[in-house]
């Protein structure tokens, strides 16, 4: 491992396995009967397993997502188990607790692990090798673990447990321990950046996982195949896994509610400071396994001054709640202010974010503020409620409203848009593709490096027939075709009136 030679790691995992010797003291006053007792209780209660055994690694108490899935792969030893969860949900770090599990107790005997390379592969089950060598409770209790074969790719231990580890696309032909073949297989950050731009080298890695490393499984005996990983592109290794899965779950950084599916670990003042810090985009794809694809509808966006709101010939606010009772996607939500002068559309201010009900009222009200400040008279506030939102606007977010009003003393007219609408990418294509084209669709230069701004803009570019991510532009559709219409049958009006007939 290329990684190995250099002394400052070599320096870094010395300290961290002296950390796990230090972190695993053993009580020595324990008589022979009350450590089997112990023993007995704990591999009965695989998390409370993980917590003595791996101090270091559960620190926090487990959300209901990790205790599911661990009682499955530790259940069902003919399994394939997907964890397409998030950063900072500790796929990886519980998996390294089910393996050791799996393997002391004598469930397992034959582990590959296999990343999208040998290095990686070899950096992943080192925490594991690592664990076997210095925890003093794993040794106390399970007895001395390093034997002579004790390589950083490939170690069996003196109970005779071997791990492995392969990179992408090497042959696992011959990997037995004995008479026993692979048993686990662990899969952990098995798609790159570069691979999932081409989708024949996807099908080549799908292949080898399904053909040659899976094949390498005993058929009598039960293979237990753990896969790790985000949604980093369309198409994605990961993506085309699920199809063999027994269990694929889906886990982001917040819930569609907007809150933190870990709130033991992950505080919402600490997913805020890191999402914060980083692209609109670039968090959906790590935290929300949701990649954005850029520049294929709108490959720029137009930037200038705009004239005082109070000038448009119309002003209209446009909300999309972009949720339901049916809706389960977790989708942001957004709300534009549009004007319109001289055939020209001004986006003057968004919001777009995920946020929960409540929020998205309070937003409705800062919009109108907005415009009150801006002395807009004449204004227009709309909100979609098509098939997909009804009954959600009368039964959840009205009632909001009427609860903020009294908060702040004020009420908001607010109309619904029960439009019967295409299928989103269709509708934002055809409505704000032309105006954006011929240069009519202008957003404000005041607002570019507002956050929601921002987020707007990474939607902007992320808009294609397979996106997940469009509703601040689908809230922009709908303020453009609200003006459109209006405007079309205000040039088009006509007067109808009885004519008498002079054929006879």
């Amino acid at each position: 491992m290329s990684r190995l030679s250099d002394k400052k790691y070599l320096t870094l995992w010395e300290e961290y396995r002296d950390n796990i010797q230090r972190a695993t003291p053993v009580d020595m006053s324990e008589t022979k009967s009350q450590q089997l007792k112990r023993i007995a209780r704990l591999e009965a209660n695989p998390q409370e397993w993980f917590k003595y055994y791996c101090p270091n690694y559960f620190t926090a108490e487990p959300a209901s997502f990790h205790i599911k899935s661990t009682k499955r792969v530790t259940s069902y030893l003919e399994w394939i188990e997907m964890r397409i969860w998030a950063r900072e949900l500790a796929k990886s770090g519980l998996t390294m607790g089910e393996v050791l599990f799996l393997t002391l107790t004598g469930k397992k005997r034959n582990c590959i692990y296999v990343s999208n390379t040998q290095d990686n592969a070899e950096r992943l089950i080192l925490p594991i090798k690592s664990q076997l060598e210095k925890n003093n409770r794993i040794i106390h209790d399970y007895g001395v673990q390093e034997s002579g074969n004790w390589s950083a790719g490939e170690f069996v231990t003196k109970k005779g447990v071997a791990f492995r580890a392969l990179g992408a696309g090497q042959s696992p032909r011959g990997t037995r321990n004995e008479e026993v073949r692979p048993d686990i297989i662990v899969i952990d950050d098995i798609d790159t950046d570069e691979e999932v731009r081409n989708p024949k080298r996807i099908d080549q890695k799908v292949k080898w996982i399904m053909e040659a490393l899976y094949a390498t499984r005993s058929i009598s005996n039960p293979l237990l195949m753990i896969v790790l990983g985000n949604i980093i592109g369309k198409k994605t290794t990961i993506t085309e896994l699920k199809k063999y899965a027994d269990h694929a779950e889906v886990v982001n950084i917040r819930d569609k509610h907007g809150k933190s599916t870990w709130p033991q670990k992950n505080t919402e003042a600490a997913i805020d400071r890191v999402l914060s810090k980083i692209s609109w985009a670039s968090s959906q794809k790590e935290y929300f396994n949701n990649p954005v694809s850029e520049g294929k509808t709108f490959k720029d966006i137009r930037f200038d001054k705009c004239p005082p709101i109070n000038k448009c010939e119309q002003v209209i606010v446009y909300a999309d709640p972009a949720t339901s009772n049916k809706d389960k996607s977790g989708s942001t939500k957004a709300v534009v202010v549009v004007g319109y002068l001289n055939l020209k559309f001004y986006v003057y201010k968004v919001w777009v974010d995920q946020m929960g009900t409540a929020k998205f009222v309070e937003t409705l009200y800062d919009a109108d503020d907005y415009l009150n400040k801006s002395k807009v008279d004449i204004k227009r506030i709309w909100i979609e409620n098509n098939s997909l939102q009804d009954p959600f606007w009368e039964q959840v977010i009205l009632p909001v409203i009427k609860q903020q009003a009294k908060v702040v003393g004020r009420y908001i007219s607010v109309a619904t848009d029960s439009r019967k609408k295409a299928e989103k990418f269709y509708r934002i294509e055809g409505t704000l593709e032309p105006v954006h084209r011929r240069g009519e669709l202008i957003f404000n230069v005041e607002e570019e490096n507002n956050p929601h701004m921002l987020r707007f803009k990474d939607q902007w570019f992320s808009v294609d027939e397979g996106s997940t991510t469009m509703d601040g532009p689908d809230a922009l559709e709908g303020a453009v075709h609200k003006v459109q219409s209006g405007t079309i049958r205000k040039e088009t009006s006509w007067v109808a009136a009885t004519t008498h007939s002079r054929k006879y």
